[in-house]
């Protein structure tokens, strides 16, 4: 039979654990109610700054930008993978780096000059436990990114991108669609050429010089709009991976408070079941006592 008193010792020390994993749980709720606010506001900026691009690209003349031109030969290549820098988040982190590693194996095997950045003390870990070195990590994203942070990194990728430097840029990221349903994205944001190709032909050009005057002219806007298209979009998936982070944390810490809710409820009732038995035998013992001295 089991021991009453390591059950109940066992009982207090899980009844400790729930409520760490429900003050966690509370903790990424706030948390996951700003930064899907976040979330949602760039969501809408970065849609229609694409939209205009598209726009741009509609007007029936010739325009170009670097940006947009897929490059004949790619030689230059590099992976970023977004992951979070603390644990206990269910399987987010490990979806993560599942991905970003068959992504950067399919790389390798592509293209000639790779580069490996990663984002998250989870992620670097992972890669590094596999054998594969970051060229560079980053540890400062936690779970509110700002664009400034994320600026200084995209200025960095079109700077060698016009340098010729790189030639493609992938970043595996945790894309959030609701608040059931978050996946594992895997999207090449450098070059920017099919983003005029997405809304599909039919009277699409037509629309674009009917609706908008371009002034001084849509080469001159496109200069300054499309890398700031191309920021917004890899500050989105910044910001994605931050809700989605939250959201995973929440549903972890959860279901954690309500299997300790269990197991106490289970634990209970083998101390009473074991109580009850040694109260049992006690009161056998002084029975028989009795009974020897009469």
């Amino acid at each position: 039979m089991a021991n009453s008193r390591a059950l109940d010792k066992r009982r207090k020390s899980i009844r400790n654990i729930r409520k760490i994993t429900r003050t966690m749980e509370l903790i990424a709720t706030a948390r996951f109610k700003k930064a899907m606010d976040r979330a949602a506001a760039a969501t809408a900026y970065t849609e229609r700054i694409t939209q205009l691009v598209r726009d741009l690209t509609k007007t029936g003349l010739e325009v170009s930008h670097p940006l947009l031109e897929k490059r004949e030969e790619i030689t230059n290549g590099k992976l970023l993978v977004l992951t979070a820098n603390r644990g206990l988040c269910g399987g987010f982190n490990g979806n993560l780096t599942r991905a970003g590693l068959k992504r950067w194996k399919e790389i390798q095997a592509e293209v000639p000059n790779c580069t490996l950045e990663l984002a998250g003390k989870k992620g670097i870990g992972g890669f590094e436990f596999r054998g594969h070195m970051p060229d560079k990590a980053f540890t400062h994203f936690e779970d509110k990114p700002t664009f400034a942070e994320v600026d200084v990194i995209a200025n960095r990728y079109l700077e060698e991108y016009t340098l010729g430097k790189l030639d493609r840029l992938d970043v595996v990221y945790m894309k959030f669609n609701t608040i059931a349903r978050q996946e594992v994205a895997v999207e090449t944001l450098l070059p920017l050429g099919s983003i005029g190709d997405d809304d599909g032909a039919g009277g699409g050009d037509e629309g674009a010089q009917s609706q908008y005057e371009f002034l001084p002219s849509p080469e001159s806007i496109l200069e300054e709009v499309v890398p700031t298209s191309f920021k917004v979009k890899l500050f989105k998936c910044f910001l994605d991976s931050a809700v989605s982070e939250q959201i995973a944390r929440m549903v972890a810490m959860k279901s954690a408070t309500e299997n300790a809710g269990d197991l106490i409820k289970l634990l209970s009732m083998q101390y009473n079941r074991a109580r009850q038995g040694q109260i049992t035998s006690e009161l056998m013992d002084l029975i028989g006592g009795v009974e020897a001295l009469n």
